[in-house]
């Protein structure tokens, strides 16, 4: 029985994330896995993308994939990282895109009108680069991690919660988005821990010795 599962529905940056846990985790066991027994016998799982909404849906469903992150989701320490975040939403302005549906909201894309910083620079999309994130509220995964640490970003879309006390993080861009939710045994974030250096091995240190409990 694996202690930690990165979900392989052939999309994402899967090696990257697994390299990290493996890093923060050397005596727990570690698999990259599209089985689904296998991942259904983790401790943990991760559930990472790094591409189109459509494209990641379509894998998840053609890999057999998306009822048993619909199951484990639901039971154990779960962490989303990027489109593993945005695909636990309702749905996504990317395609559109009915997506996963285990937290209310929507996945929106950042506005061109909103571009501009307040002394005027034009901001491009995707938002790509290093960002302070601020902790909304505390969590277990935020321990010794301190307020407005920055994070690596690269996306073009975000989530948008229906229920605001889903949010735990939230960065500028140059307006205030949510980057990071919580919900119960669930943790997931827009940045990607695994090239944040420091403060993301840390993020992953934490989730490693996480119990599932806000």
């Amino acid at each position: 029985m694996p202690d930690i599962a990165v979900v392989d529905y052939g999309m994402g940056n899967l090696r990257s994330v697994a390299k990290a846990l493996r890093h923060v985790a050397p005596d727990c066991d570690v698999v990259v896995s599209a089985e689904p027994a296998v991942i259904r016998a983790a401790s943990r799982v991760v559930l990472p993308g790094q591409s189109a909404m459509p494209d990641s849906i379509r894998a998840l469903d053609a890999t057999g994939l998306r009822s048993v992150v619909m199951e484990t989701v639901r039971d154990r320490p779960f962490l989303g990282i990027c489109l593993g975040l945005q695909m636990l939403f309702d749905e996504s302005e990317e395609g559109p895109t009915r997506t996963l549906g285990v937290v209310p909201g929507r996945v929106v894309r950042f506005s061109d009108d909103d571009m501009r910083t307040a002394p005027g620079d034009r901001l491009k999309i995707p938002h790509m680069g290093w960002s302070p994130v601020r902790q909304t509220r505390p969590h277990p995964l935020w321990t010794g991690i301190a307020d407005m640490t920055r994070f690596y970003f690269a996306h073009s879309y975000y989530p948008a919660p229906a229920d605001p006390r889903l949010m735990a993080g939230a960065a500028d861009y140059p307006t205030p988005f949510t980057c990071a939710i919580a919900q119960a045994n669930i943790f997931a974030v827009q940045f990607h821990p695994e090239k944040s250096h420091r403060a993301g091995l840390k993020l992953l240190a934490n989730f490693v010795a996480w119990d599932g409990r806000a």
